[in-house]
């Protein structure tokens, strides 16, 4: 049976061009867990001052994204990322605001994308600045740790969180690497938990919320400002707000519809259910 979407989002979004927030919940379907879901377990995600503050931590840290990164390169758009990226074609989705780092909309061939919390693909030196592909650290790191993977058996029976961290806990054999050109501390292009959002990039989702006829919210629980002020600032223009997600959002009061079915399903059928819009 074809997957259906209730009237009332088509009503509120039909003919709307509408801009979307999406969480984790967006990519579950993908094999990557959520952070909050009814079915997740309890997650305690480090902290930018964790990351900073302590080298045996961030050694640790630093071992497990070794083992979960590999996951979340593997992981392929599902039918709601293509959904959205066939919305975004006929003019109906003019963007994507995510707090996923799993690249999954940009893979599923959405256009403007805006990567709110960074990207697991990239890698920043906190000295210079100087960015470098996680394909090229890894590569360093094997070289480095040539048995490590093999000693964590990957394959089987590891537990990946959202932000491409592997949940193991025999790291002590790991030894990390610098950045090649200072020696400076390498980190992921990710905005960590007590780590600000770079203004440039707020200001661009702002943007794509202020130029917007509706807002939904996919997967996501809102838990964080840096999702909810999107929705807030939706609420303060006065302009619809769709929220899909599996359980209550910090955003549900200012939700215009709400509904619980997943994002793939819904999306899918959005696709079926709202016409493009023709641009003058």
């Amino acid at each position: 049976m074809a997957a259906r979407v209730r009237p009332r989002i088509v009503e509120l979004l039909s003919r709307r061009r509408i801009v979307v927030v999406s969480g984790a919940g967006m990519s579950t379907d993908s094999g990557i867990p959520d952070y909050r879901g009814p079915d997740s377990p309890p997650r305690n995600p480090m902290t930018y001052q964790q990351f900073i503050g302590d080298d045996e931590f961030r050694r640790h840290y630093w071992a497990r994204n070794h083992v979960g990164w590999r996951h979340m390169d593997a992981a392929r758009p599902n039918a709601g990322h293509r959904a959205l990226a066939e919305l975004e074609r006929r003019g109906i989705v003019t963007g994507i605001i995510t707090q996923n780092v799993d690249m999954l909309h940009t893979k599923a061939g959405s256009r403007r994308v805006i990567d709110l919390h960074g990207v697991y693909a990239r890698v920043r030196c906190l000295s210079c600045e100087q960015l470098v592909s996680r394909f090229t650290l890894a590569r360093r790191l094997d070289e480095r740790n040539p048995a490590f993977l093999d000693s964590v058996s990957p394959a089987k029976g590891v537990e990946i969180a959202p932000d491409a961290d592997a949940v193991i806990t025999s790291t002590a054999h790991f030894r990390m690497v610098d950045c090649e050109q200072c020696g400076g501390v390498l980190k992921p292009d990710i905005v960590y938990f007590g780590e600000s959002v770079p203004k440039p990039r707020v200001a661009e989702a702002f943007d794509l919320v202020d130029n917007a006829d509706a807002l939904m919210v996919l997967g996501s629980s809102l838990t964080v400002m840096s999702g909810l002020r999107f929705v807030r600032r939706a609420a303060k223009a006065s302009i619809p707000i769709v929220i899909v997600n599996r359980g209550a959002t910090r955003g549900d009061q200012f939700a215009s519809a709400i509904s619980h079915d997943g994002c793939s399903e819904t999306l899918t059928a959005l696709v079926d259910a709202l016409p493009p819009i023709h641009r003058e």
